[in-house]
């Protein structure tokens, strides 16, 4: 008896078009992905449950105010001028991409603040205002991290690395650039003022990654925004996202969105399409899962035997920590805070402690540390004329502790506390102008981008769960089955999911030869 699938492939196989392509999921990977799979000549379907493209880089709108979900800043804009070079088009032509000066402002509760900017000397100047003798740690920590660049962004994470011969070749590299030490120790390293090495080693955050534990190697994020800048896309980050869409479409790709896939459909060991939620079946040669990969392992394939990504095995990795974000409109303020720029990083009484009770002991703390973005100070658009945009991001953790927090009950004392903090450091008078507002908890991570415990970047980027430990983009347990996106290699932010499509290019078949 013919199953479903078997009458969708035999359909299949009677048509006259190239090789097809399943991607599951339309955030920044998936997007990236299907532009890349469309340039190779792949007939490409994107499929996601939400109604926009972008995944967490897409926005939402409320009485005027455009709130960015997800990342705030382009780095490296290279990847991104690459990928459109690759479909044929120009990346700058079809982004309004703005650099930041300065790039953040990172406060203290003892008044001292660091401008995090792209020029070498301001940055040394703001090293020697706060601690003299570490200008030279400084300069050496700079060295450390160009080093860890070539090797960790334009070597391995810009090529696969799912086969263990590979991993064993880059280990004596490793060792010589102390891969086993924290990007906070190297810090500690390199310069004694504590300020200090908060400053140069927090970027592990934006990833998801606790920085008294995420390798060294991650110290790299230093040169990137030295060598590059840090961007602002106008529209946002789902500016980019929407034009990706474009291109697709373009290529006579199909974006399918509010559409959820259920299962990934086998035959004869590989993979071959999937099943929609709503019973349907759509066929494929290959399929490309920008899903978490967790997700992907534990319900897409639940169905099939696996060997390495076992439940059990799941639950044993470490898993980036949750995110608490306010997005909020005020009325009326675009003239007031002017000592409060594009980017504010405002930091608690704590640093290690704080860290340690998000990532190790699971523990809503009573202090927080925030990252405010204000997109109005450079994207007018982003509200309405006069007003303001904001969102306040602080890490929280995610819901696979033991004890984890229940937010439906925790979230208004949340939003409480964090008021306070806002009103007393960084926006006085604030709250009475709030309009538009929008929350979202590790629970909405979890129900709107299907995360496992409601992390905010999929898998944690510690040494052993990074490079060939990490799910490799050519799935080690479906023939047919690539992966994309923070899940897999080489890891989140947009640099790395960008380049987890330009890995997933070197993995694919030739599309005139996987036709079936």
């Amino acid at each position: 008896m013919m199953t479903k699938l078997d009458t969708a492939l035999a359909a299949h196989s009677d048509k006259l078009t190239s090789a097809h392509s399943v991607v599951i999921g339309a955030g920044l990977g998936g997007l990236a992905s299907a532009m890349r799979l469309g340039a190779l000549g792949y007939r490409v379907t994107v499929i996601d449950k939400l109604d926009v493209p972008g995944g967490r880089g897409s926005c939402i709108w409320k009485d005027g105010h455009r709130f960015d979900l997800g990342p705030t800043i382009v780095t490296v804009p290279q990847v991104f001028k690459e990928l459109w070079a690759v479909c044929g088009k120009d990346f700058h032509q079809e982004v309004d991409l703005r650099p930041l000066d300065p790039f953040y402002e990172i406060r203290w509760p003892d008044g001292s603040t660091f401008m995090a900017r792209q020029d070498t000397q301001a940055m040394r100047e703001e090293v020697r205002r706060l601690s003299p003798g570490d200008v030279a740690g400084y300069d050496r920590f700079l060295q450390d991290s160009e080093e860890r660049y070539w090797f960790g962004f334009e070597d391995l994470g810009r090529r696969s690395m799912h086969k263990l011969g590979d991993l064993i070749r880059v280990l004596p590299r490793f060792a010589m650039l102390r891969a086993d030490r924290s990007v906070y120790a190297h810090a500690a390293k390199r310069v004694k003022d504590e300020r200090l090495r908060m400053a140069l080693s927090f970027h592990p955050l934006f990833i998801g990654g606790d920085p008294f534990n995420v390798t060294s190697m991650y110290i790299l994020v230093s040169h990137l925004e030295k060598e590059f800048g840090v961007h602002y896309a106008m529209g946002g980050v789902a500016a980019i996202a929407k034009n990706m869409a474009k291109i697709i479409g373009e290529q006579g790709g199909t974006l399918r969105m509010q559409t959820e896939v259920d299962e990934i459909l086998v035959k004869n060991g590989r993979a071959r399409g999937v099943k929609l939620r709503s019973g349907d079946v759509l066929t494929a040669d290959i399929v490309v899962s920008n899903a978490d990969a967790g997700f992907t392992y534990d319900h897409l394939l639940r169905n099939q035997p696996r060997k390495r990504w076992t439940p059990t095995k799941l639950k044993s990795r470490r898993w980036s920590m949750g995110l608490y974000v306010w997005y909020f409109g005020t009325k009326g303020t675009r003239g007031m805070w002017k000592d409060v720029g594009h980017h504010t990083i405002l930091n608690g009484p704590r640093y290690k402690g704080l860290v340690r009770d998000i990532f190790m002991k699971g523990k809503v703390a009573e202090d927080f540390s925030l990252y405010v973005h204000r997109p109005t100070v450079t994207d007018p658009s982003a509200a309405p004329e006069g007003d303001d945009t904001f969102y306040v991001l602080s890490p929280v953790p995610h819901l696979g502790h033991a004890d984890a927090a229940d937010w439906n009950d925790l979230e208004r004392q949340y939003r409480v506390r964090l008021t306070k903090v806002l009103e007393e450091q960084l926006l006085p008078g604030f709250s009475s102008r709030v309009t538009a507002s929008e929350v979202f908890t590790p629970e909405t991570f979890k129900d709107r981008y299907l995360s496992p415990y409601g992390s905010g970047f999929s898998i944690e980027p510690r040494i052993l769960q990074s490079a060939w430990f990490r799910p490799h983009n050519v799935s080690e347990e479906l023939k047919g089955l690539f992966l994309t996106g923070a899940g897999t290699h080489p890891g989140a932010g947009l640099p790395g999911v960008i380049s987890s499509a330009e890995v997933l290019a070197q993995l694919v078949p030739d599309p005139v030869l996987v036709r079936g």
